[in-house]
């Protein structure tokens, strides 16, 4: 049935529906604005499970495709046809192509599921909730996008839109200095997507160009066309004039490797990769808890996604060439991460540290080049996005009752709120790799598959998780035991609104911990074919 459907514009574009009931509701009725962006992002769930449980698990190519062309730019005719004959007709061509495969579908379903958990959280909100939520709903479209789109403009099209309601979502909701946290995120991304559009544009203009046999009266038909399958099978057709000398679509081995790197700057500065990672410590603490529950546990993930879909995907080669330095980044973002993480007495700047080194077991995973390292990748990125999500839900649920997340001003939680720290702990041993959940299956594939290729890493890398579980257990005993200042001894327990993400959350992440194979199956056929394609 779903053949038949367009149901990934439906998953993408299901947000709009929210947003045009939010323009006519009047601004000063916020529970109903409230209630209607929470069941808009309810009907983007459902949909999204819809196409979980109809996928083909046995298939490695995309499904559920969509194609219009949208945009088609004229140019002018680089030759002169011969009078009496048909002329040669030249154009840019960008078309609406969607598709999923096994690698992003299982971040599609992560986008619904964290972005109703986020839209429950926000009821903290204060002011302004009809702006807020209109926003939100713009954010999970951009969002879903990205991992929808198969054409590269599409892609940066909606990578752009993710960063338009994020900038005023911090700037607007956020804390103290949220101007400043909005700016440096809009500088750092806007770099990277300059870097990341000049990269596109090369593609397009070498893999992207096609031809078209036509006839006496029709003419030839050359195109440059940002459809990914169109530059993917040049890029690996060694018949294909990009892969020939002497023509002007030529792409040598040099040249590949500069738009590698460019790639790998453009989505490490989103992943992030340090240096690049300063701007996300702001973004965690100024941002609103519910807004950092999407920009931890999804939009990081953007970066993930990218260099591995455009990155390694389409350049293998170079890819494996880099695969030391990608190991080596992995390495420096898991220690410097952790060892920082552990100094903190800010707990929303322990999370963001603790991002950044959850990233970094990401980074090992790709350098791995091998099965296992790549599920380790992706089940990192669905598993860390359940995590930073329920860590970030529980922050704005003890910050909203004491007005504060540094360490030494709170203590012994555990006897006024028990099921909220409680809630803490599980999603402290799930950060720390605890075995029975999500963070040790990940961890475990990662590592495993870059020690067939990198032992002596590996094991650097692996003292990245005796520092994590130092510093998780630091914070989350400093805030949950001890002696309860007195404020605090009547503080109210969680509400449904609060209990039932925080619920939701940990039932997932014991899901991914106890069966893996709910989200292996899927994606496996998809890395098998990702590998054969590195020569692994």
């Amino acid at each position: 049935m779903l053949e038949h459907l367009p149901i990934l514009s439906l998953i993408t574009f299901s947000p709009l529906i929210g947003i045009l009931i939010l323009l006519f509701i009047p601004g000063q009725k916020g529970k109903a604005i409230r209630w209607v962006a929470i069941a808009t992002t309810i009907l983007t769930l459902l949909f999204s499970a819809w196409l979980y449980i109809g996928f083909d698990n046995s298939s490695s190519g995309m499904q559920f495709n969509e194609e219009v062309k949208f945009l088609e730019i004229p140019l002018n005719s680089e030759l002169i046809a011969p009078p009496g004959t048909a002329s040669i007709d030249y154009a840019y061509e960008f078309k609406y192509i969607m598709g999923v495969d096994g690698l992003s579908l299982a971040l599609v379903f992560l986008t619904a599921f964290v972005s109703l958990m986020a839209a429950l959280a926000s009821v903290y909100i204060k002011k302004r909730w009809k702006t807020f939520y209109i926003l939100f709903l713009l954010l999970e479209i951009g969002i879903l996008g990205v991992f929808f789109a198969r054409d590269l403009i599409l892609f940066f099209i909606f990578f752009e839109i993710t960063l338009i309601p994020m900038f005023f979502l911090i700037g607007i909701w956020g804390f103290n200095d949220r101007e400043r946290a909005a700016n440096k995120f809009i500088i750092y991304n806007g770099v990277g997507s300059a870097i990341m559009l000049i990269a596109i544009l090369i593609l397009i203009n070498t893999a992207g160009f096609y031809y078209v046999e036509g006839s006496e009266l029709v003419g030839d038909i050359l195109r440059y066309t940002s459809d990914t399958s169109v530059i993917t099978d040049n890029l690996f057709d060694p018949q294909s004039i990009v892969n020939l000398e002497g023509t002007i679509f030529h792409l040598n081995d040099v040249m590949k490797s500069f738009i590698f790197i460019m790639l790998l700057i453009a989505f490490g500065i989103k992943l992030p990769i340090f240096p690049f990672h300063t701007w996300m410590l702001k973004v965690h603490i100024e941002a609103p808890p519910s807004i950092v529950m999407i920009h931890s546990g999804l939009l990081l993930k953007m970066g993930a996604y990218g260099l591995i879909r455009f990155g390694v995907i389409l350049f293998p080669e170079q890819a494996k060439e880099w695969a030391f330095v990608l190991a080596i980044l992995g390495i420096i973002n898991i220690l410097y991460g952790a060892i920082l993480a552990f100094v903190q007495n800010e707990f929303r700047l322990i999370l963001a540290y603790s991002s950044i080194s959850h990233m970094g077991i990401v980074l090992l995973g790709i350098a791995a080049f091998n099965e296992a390292g790549m599920q380790g990748a992706i089940y990192q990125l669905v598993s860390h996005g359940l995590i930073s999500a329920l860590m970030f839900l529980i922050v704005g649920s003890i910050y909203e009752r004491t007005q504060t997340t540094q360490l030494d001003e709170l203590g012994g939680l555990a006897k006024s709120i028990p099921f909220i720290s409680g809630i803490l702990l599980i999603a402290g041993m799930a950060s720390l790799g605890l075995p029975g959940l999500s963070g040790f299956i990940s961890e475990f594939l990662a590592f495993v598959g870059l020690f067939e290729t990198m032992p002596v890493v590996t094991v650097v890398g692996t003292l990245g998780i005796v520092l994590t579980a130092v510093y998780v257990l630091r914070g989350v005993l400093k805030i949950t035991f001890g002696s309860l200042p007195v404020q605090y001894t009547k503080m109210n327990e969680a509400r449904l609104i609060e209990a039932v993400p925080m619920i939701a959350l940990v039932t997932f992440i014991l899901l991914l911990g106890i069966y893996p194979a709910v989200l292996i199956d899927p994606m496996q056929e998809t890395i098998l074919s990702i590998i054969t394609k590195m020569g692994g």
